[in-house]
Formats: C-alpha cells, sequence, structure tokens
C-alpha cells in the first residue's frame, strides 16, 4: 500500500530539486469508431475522446494540488490512426480531417497532446498506412496539438527501408510546412523502431491494440532528484553511487504509483503502467547531462560518457521496478538536446556531436532526440540517420526513435527556439557524406539472427 506519508517525504524533491509527474496520459482504443464513412468515423472519434477524458485535466489538477507534486502534462494516446481510418480514408486529405477532429477533441477536453496519429510499418506498409505517412506534413501543419509516429522497424521483424526512405522526405516536408515557426512540425514527429504499446511520453505515444479499452498510464521524471542524491555521495564509489541511484529512483517511483492509482479510482479507468524515465526540462538543475557531470565527466560527451549513462539508465531501472509491479513505457534516461540545458552547454562547448549521441542511444531510453539540424539536411541523410538508429534498436531489441528538425533556414551555430517544455537548440552539424544509393534501395533488411526463438 502506498500512503500520503511516501508523499510528504517528497517534499523537498518537488520544492528544490524539480521533481515532478511529467504526465498523465490517458490511453483510447477508437477501434469501435472504424466505419467506411469518412463522417461518421469523424463524429466517433471526437465523441469518444470527449466523453472518456472529459474529466482527466480537472482530475489531474486536484491530485496535484492535494498531494502537492507538480502535474505537468495531460495527454491522450489513441489507436494508430491508420488502423482506424482503414475503412474509409482513400487519401492524405481524408486522414487530414482525422487529424483535425483530434485537434478539436484536444482543445475540448483541455490536454496538453494528443499521440496516435501513427502508422506502425515495420514490415511492410498497407495503402491505409501510406496514406496517413504521407498526410503527416499537411496534418501536423494545420494542428496544434496532435502528435504523430511511425514505426519502422522491430527486432523480431527486421527495418523496412521503403518506410525509412519515405520518412526522410515526409520529416522534409514537415519541415517546410511550419517553416514560418521554425519547423515545429518536426517536434510532433518521431520514428521508431521496437515502439511500446503503452508509452505515455509524446511524440511517440500511441494506444496499442494489446491495451484495455481505455488505461491510465503515468511518466514519471526527476533528474534533478538524482543529481542532488549524487551530490552527496561525490568521490564515493561505484557501489555506493548505484546504490544511491536505485534508491532514489525507487522514491521517484513510488510517487507516479500513487498519483496513477489516485487517477487510475477517480477516472474509473483500469491503471497501466508507469513510464520511470528521467526526462530533463529546459529549467536549470533539471538535466540529465548535469548527472552525468555529477558522475564525474567535465562534459556529456567526454570520454566514459556512454559508460555513465548506461550505469544511470540500469540503476534507474533496478529501482523502479521494485516500487511499482507495473513499470513499463521506456523507463530509462532522455537524452533530448533541446529540452537539457546540459546537452546543450555540452553542444556549445564541442564536448558532444551526433555521433557521440548515437553512441549514447545504445544504452539510454530512446534515441536521437528533439535534435536540430541544417534545413538543407538531404532527404536521403535524414533517412540514413534513421536507419542507423532502427539498427541499434533492432539488434539490441530495445526502443529508438529520431527526432531530428531541420529548420528551414538556419545553418549550424544558430539557435532555433520551440518554447516551452521543448526549450532551444543550436544547430547541429551533420555527415555530409552521401548514402542516398544506400537507402533507395528497396525492401527491407532481414531481422537478426538472434530474433528467432521459436
Amino acid at each position: 500500500m502506498i500512503n500520503i506519508f511516501e508523499v510528504n517525504e517528497t517534499n523537498k524533491m518537488v520544492e528544490q530539486e524539480n521533481l515532478d509527474v511529467r504526465t498523465i496520459t490517458m490511453g483510447i482504443n477508437l477501434l469501435d469508431c472504424a466505419s467506411d464513412n469518412l463522417l461518421e468515423v469523424n463524429e466517433k472519434i471526437f465523441r469518444k475522446i470527449t466523453t472518456l477524458a472529459k474529466d482527466l485535466v480537472r482530475t489531474g489538477e486536484e491530485i496535484a494540488k492535494e498531494f502537492g507534486v507538480p502535474i505537468v502534462n495531460k495527454r491522450i494516446s489513441i489507436t494508430p490512426i491508420s488502423l482506424v481510418g482503414a475503412a474509409a480514408c482513400k487519401s492524405p486529405e481524408d486522414y487530414v480531417t482525422i487529424a483535425k477532429t483530434l485537434d478539436r477533441a484536444a482543445k475540448q477536453v483541455g490536454i496538453n497532446f494528443i499521440g496516435g496519429y501513427s502508422a506502425i510499418v515495420s514490415k511492410g506498409m498497407t495503402a491505409s498506412d501510406k496514406f496517413l505517412i504521407e498526410s503527416i506534413p499537411e496534418a501536423l501543419a494545420c494542428t496544434d496539438f496532435v502528435c504523430s509516429s511511425v514505426n519502422v522497424g522491430s527486432t523480431k521483424t527486421g527495418i523496412n527501408m521503403d518506410a525509412v526512405r519515405l520518412m526522410g522526405t515526409i520529416i522534409k516536408q514537415t519541415a517546410i510546412q511550419t517553416k514560418e515557426r521554425d519547423s515545429i512540425g518536426c517536434a510532433k514527429l518521431v520514428v521508431l523502431c521496437n515502439a511500446p504499446d503503452d508509452n505515455p511520453f509524446m511524440a511517440g505515444a500511441f494506444h496499442g491494440v494489446s491495451e484495455d479499452d481505455a488505461i491510465i498510464n503515468v511518466g514519471v521524471s526527476g533528474p534533478g532528484v538524482v543529481k542532488y542524491a549524487l551530490e552527496k555521495v561525490r568521490g564515493e564509489s561505484f557501489e555506493v553511487l548505484c546504490e544511491t541511484i536505485k534508491k532514489t529512483a525507487f522514491k521517484i517511483t513510488r510517487v507516479g504509483q500513487l498519483v496513477a492509482q489516485e487517477a487510475s479510482q477517480r477516472l474509473g479507468i483500469p491503471f497501466g503502467i508507469i513510464d520511470l524515465s528521467l526526462a530533463p526540462t529546459p529549467a536549470v538543475g533539471d538535466s540529465v547531462a548535469d548527472i552525468l557531470k555529477e558522475i564525474g565527466l567535465e562534459q556529456a560527451g567526454a570520454p566514459g560518457t556512454t559508460a555513465a549513462l548506461a550505469m544511470l539508465n540500469d540503476q534507474v531501472k533496478k529501482g523502479g521496478v521494485m516500487a511499482s509491479s507495473y513499470v513499463g513505457g521506456l523507463s530509462g534516461a532522455f537524452i533530448p538536446v533541446s529540452e537539457d540545458q546540459g546537452m546543450i552547454d555540452a553542444v556549445n562547448a564541442g564536448s558532444l556531436t551526433i555521433e557521440k549521441l548515437e553512441a549514447m542511444t545504445c544504452v539510454c531510453s530512446v534515441g536521437l532526440d528533439m535534435i536540430a539540424i541544417p534545413g538543407d539536411t538531404k532527404a536521403s541523410t535524414i533517412s540514413g540517420i534513421i536507419a542507423d538508429e532502427a539498427a541499434i534498436g533492432m539488434v539490441n531489441q530495445k526502443t529508438t526513435a529520431v527526432r531530428v528538425i531541420p529548420v528551414v533556414g538556419k545553418k549550424v551555430g544558430d539557435i532555433v527556439e520551440f518554447g516551452g517544455l521543448l526549450g532551444y537548440a543550436p544547430i547541429m552539424p551533420v555527415n555530409a557524406f552521401d548514402c542516398s544509393a544506400f537507402v533507395n534501395r528497396t525492401g527491407r533488411i532481414p531481422a537478426p539472427i538472434h530474433s528467432f526463438k521459436n
């Protein structure tokens, strides 16, 4: 049992160390909204979301006030729309009408983001999948709260290189469609390998087909809490370091567990998972990079960074799984550039490059996240970056992702401002050598030999 006394223990974490519940995310199954009539599909989607989630924001605010724990975002994830709209949508333009409906529903219930404008194409693409993917640039340009994701590979199926090639073009088109807002549409679009069905974090969240009709998932953060705890054991052995991280992660997860249980009970919707991810914010002191510095690195990106991150990620998970029976989603450490002041400082200092970030993604929670690149970067280069990250995920049986933003009109050394939790970022250089002959091959990269376990 978890009680309010455990939460009182975290008051200092909240007030001084940037502890927060990053999100309460309601997952909603929309498969029963499918129809061959597009108008009917849109009406059903709007009605179901606004009915089930009508009290989500109010409930989150009440829990935050009662327990004294900030709940930063209230979000919704939905069944991948390429499945829901398959019968009714005969063109990309048809899918855009659903995106607008999702945006209207999000505004009606007052949430921050809605995720699930998605397609799962790790082995092949249906006509519906392709229509949805082709609609993404317009869909993200004409909406405010819709987030999109495309899963292009998995350990069991390999990497769909046709989808990888297409996504390079789609990211470029999305950047152009939203160029008046520093190509912010790309900040709401992520390409994944091994995407989990229960991730509460945007932009990669969707409600998997294996889930209940509706669920509550909670994402907990707290890099500042971990950094503060490590300051007290500065210079101690790795054993002490690891124990400190585990114990801190345990306490953070218990807070999320309480919030999840309360939200589930009050909304009358089953509890799904706790996602314990050290997700940073632009606030000073709320940085994964600063944790790495506290562990002993001069800057994130210095030799030893990947080892330090691997240790941090593992200890966070070990502490979290002891605090909740249902830890899921991504769970570990995020390393977005624009959302982490320490990462930005490392880029500006010259210690952190995209290549080093790619190495770090082998051991972190996700992948290349919120990285601003020059607007003239070729679509094939972006596809090559996606293929590299997908390969890391496929071979290592983990989730990897790419959320890069080719900011139209910006070059290396410029700064782009996204605002809010998305922060700001320096434009990072990318390898200029060509990979188009590789990504233009058709078909898919086969699954690795260790995927065959039957």
